[in-house]
């Protein structure tokens, strides 16, 4: 709601020359990690003017089709570019799929002969140098637990100084200790710790997030990742090589293009996934 602005609409549109073309029909194969996490894809097929022929995941069937009958209650026309598909996707031009690293290899051999998007796993950092205050620590919880660290937008991965103390950190996100009255991520946050905990692996533990030294960037849910840095040049450069599994940095400027803290789930119009222009692919098919 805060995003659809006609200010909003209109600086994000604004950038391009969109025409009264043939419209053409545009399949979405929507993931169903976090809600309406689709949402995105759907508004940019539509205010390019073409039809979207929408298949959805089982774990988020509710509130896109909900959103579209109250679009159409207000422009009857959108009726009959709106098509929600639950069998075989058909009559398309043009594919916008997001999956798994191993579905977006489906996705790629499927849709060969079509202009496509295909989007795969990635995850979102946060570079802390230890100056950050209280509020900022408290915002990047927002960033950690909402969608209970779902979405590719959620931070899974700290880097942080090889002398860091994470008594600040585990003080700020004290605040969000009621995410263990969740029954599903209470199992989660259990089956995860008796994991690392039987591969001996060391462990900073909270009673509801678990810490665990990693070099990985997909941490299980109610875990997160870190790794300590020696040279923050060094790790801007780690960072820049390995942007394509990487979604968003949460930082004080410490790496190019960060994100306040707490505001990686409030993107932009203009903040397209994987850095990949929406819009202008449409445009072109």
């Amino acid at each position: 709601a805060h995003a659809l602005t006609d200010e909003n609409l209109t600086k994000w549109t604004s950038a391009y020359s969109i025409s009264d073309n043939k419209a053409k029909n545009i399949a979405l194969i929507l993931a169903g990690n976090i809600p309406l996490v689709g949402f995105h894809d759907f508004l940019s097929v539509l205010i390019s003017g073409h039809n979207v022929l929408i298949k959805t995941s089982s774990n988020d069937q509710h509130l896109l089709p909900f959103l579209a009958k109250y679009i159409i209650s207000i422009e009857p026309e959108f009726a009959k570019k709106i098509t929600f598909v639950e069998g075989k996707l058909e009559n398309f031009d043009a594919v916008i799929a997001t999956g798994s690293n191993n579905t977006a290899r489906y996705f790629e051999y499927y849709f060969k002969d079509k202009p496509s998007i295909i989007r795969k796993n990635r995850n979102s950092v946060a570079v802390l140098n230890g100056s950050e205050s209280k509020a900022q620590l408290v915002a990047l919880g927002e960033d950690i637990f909402r969608y209970f660290g779902l979405g590719c937008r959620n931070v899974s991965k700290l880097f942080v100084p090889k002398d860091y103390v994470f008594d600040s950190f585990f003080e700020a996100i004290f605040e969000y200790q009621d995410v263990i009255h969740y029954e599903k991520y209470a199992n989660n946050y259990d089956y995860n710790k008796a994991v690392f905990l039987m591969s001996n692996f060391k462990l900073l533990d909270n009673g509801f997030l678990t810490l665990k030294e990693d070099s990985s960037y997909a941490s299980p849910i109610s875990s997160i990742f870190y790794e300590r840095y020696e040279d923050i040049g060094d790790l801007q450069k780690r960072l820049d090589d390995e942007n394509e599994q990487i979604q968003c940095i949460v930082s004080n400027n410490l790496a190019p293009n960060s994100i306040a803290f707490g505001q990686t789930q409030n993107p932009q119009l203009w903040d397209y996934a994987d850095n990949v222009d929406t819009i202008s692919f449409l445009l072109t098919i």
